[in-house]
């Protein structure tokens, strides 16, 4: 029985790949009717992105020695695993 239900299912999958008209998925009707009132204006291939030059501002903003603090505590978190490493392996006999 199981065989019967993989060869009806086969043939409907054929069937229906087959068919000549395929109606469009709910998101393509919905932008149809939407650009149907409303068309959209021209886009750019390669457009610049609108929320680029708000972060750019932002961080001009806050100031660059926000960075250099950020990489000052990295590299002091490094030197002090370094020299806890050290001192780790330091063993004195």
């Amino acid at each position: 029985m199981p065989e019967r239900d993989d060869e009806e299912r086969e043939f409907d999958i054929k069937w229906a790949d087959g068919a000549e008209h395929k109606e469009p998925s709910a998101r393509a009707r919905m932008l149809a009717a939407r650009w149907k009132e409303n068309p959209p204006g021209p886009v750019p291939f390669r457009g610049e992105p609108e929320h680029t030059a708000s972060r750019r501002s932002s961080r001009r903003s806050s100031g660059r020695s926000s960075s250099w603090v950020s990489t000052a505590v990295v590299l002091g978190c490094v030197a002090a695993v370094i020299v806890f490493l050290g001192y780790i392996d330091f063993r004195p006999y």
